[in-house]
């Protein structure tokens, strides 16, 4: 019997009325809209992609959405001073820097990112909020793995006393959806390159969580029957064709709950940015309080 399909729209559509209806709350009680700056470096076309569906998102929920597009050959220092300027601004609740940066930027990645304020910083990259996710308190999530455990969570899929096995360590999805499985009680292990009988340890996975950057790598014989597999895989093979890190055809007939890709996990992302800003924004204004 094939998988039970999630299907990101329908979980996204959820999320994001959610926080158009915490955006209208904040309205009501502060007199204040949240408000989202995204600072976009260069022309790159995907992250315009990216950053143009942000923008439109806010828009239809109520945000305030400000887009700054900066030249390519901007300096790290003049980068770094429209962070502060962001940062100072008040109608600004959330702020991110586009990633990829150019070439010539990232080996300053780091300190780029650390320059936003931890209470801004929606993607959840700052260290106050990577350290505040390690032990258990309230901050912000990266959205990725915000956004998958939320879908779990909403799909009714138990979570706690599971064995979950991610394959990848990235500080964008791999670690911090490890914190988040833990923190639910999984059994979580964390597989990478380097790891030797992998698919031994996949087998045994009830979540399954791929996120290597590698096309099809989850074959059939990876995953334990009725698994739940969750593909933050996104991969172009062509022009028109995306694929995730999981063999979707094969894997689906195997597991008992799958991603697809597209039109998976990929939408939940940006609703759960939107969620993340108006958090933000929630703690910022009971600050001044």
């Amino acid at each position: 019997m094939a998988a039970r399909i999630l299907m990101g729209k329908e979980f996204a559509q959820k999320f994001k009325a959610e926080a158009q209806k915490g955006a209208a709350s904040i309205r009501e009680k502060y007199g204040v809209t949240p408000g989202l700056a995204v600072a976009i470096v260069g022309d790159d076309p995907a992250s315009q992609v990216y950053v143009r569906n942000k923008h439109k998102t806010c828009e239809e929920l109520g945000i305030f959405s400000q887009v700054i597009s900066l030249p390519a050959t901007i300096t790290p220092d003049d980068l770094m001073a429209q962070i502060d300027a962001l940062n100072a601004d008040k109608r600004i609740h959330g702020l991110l820097v586009q990633l990829p940066l150019p070439q010539h930027l990232r080996a300053y990645e780091g300190k780029i990112l650390e320059r936003i304020d931890p209470l801004k910083d929606v993607d959840g990259f700052h260290p106050v909020n990577v350290g505040r996710l390690s032990l258990g308190k309230p901050g912000l999530v990266p959205c990725t793995p915000l956004g998958c455990i939320k879908m779990l969570e909403l799909a009714g899929i138990e979570i706690d006393g599971k064995r979950a096995v991610i394959i990848g360590r990235s500080n964008i999805v791999g670690k911090p959806m490890a914190k988040l499985l833990l923190a639910r009680n999984a059994t979580v292990t964390i597989c990478h390159s380097h790891t030797q009988n992998l698919a031994a340890i996949t087998r045994e996975a009830d979540i399954l969580v791929a996120a290597v950057g590698r096309p099809e790598f989850v074959t059939a014989d990876m995953v334990k029957p009725n698994a739940t597999v969750i593909d933050v895989g996104i991969n172009r093979l062509a022009p028109k064709k995306l694929v995730g890190d999981v063999d979707f055809a094969a894997v689906q007939e195997v597991a008992g709950a799958i991603t697809p890709v597209p039109g998976g996990v990929g939408l939940l992302t940006v609703a759960m940015l939107m969620q993340n800003v108006v958090a933000a924004a929630k703690m910022q204004l009971q600050q001044t309080q």
